[in-house]
């Protein structure tokens, strides 16, 4: 698992452990709601990384591969 999204469901775990303790916090339902949605954001981001980092180290790779004639 990585690590900010290990980090992101443990401090969210949290924050709901504290939320069923609090009356006036928000109830237990609405934070999984919200955890859900912030999981949701950060796969989505990190997909989305992940797709521009592979794709980088390809090109990097083609160009050590094939560096062609010229440069600068």
């Amino acid at each position: 698992m990585f690590v900010p999204l290990q980090f992101a469901l443990t401090l969210l775990g949290a924050k709901v452990d504290r939320a069923r303790r609090l009356e006036g916090g928000a109830s237990a339902v609405e934070w999984v709601i919200i955890a859900a949605i912030v999981v949701g954001i950060c796969l989505i981001v990190g997909n989305i990384l992940l797709g521009a980092l592979q794709n980088s180290a390809r090109n990097i790779g083609d160009d050590i591969e094939n560096p062609g004639i010229g440069g600068g």
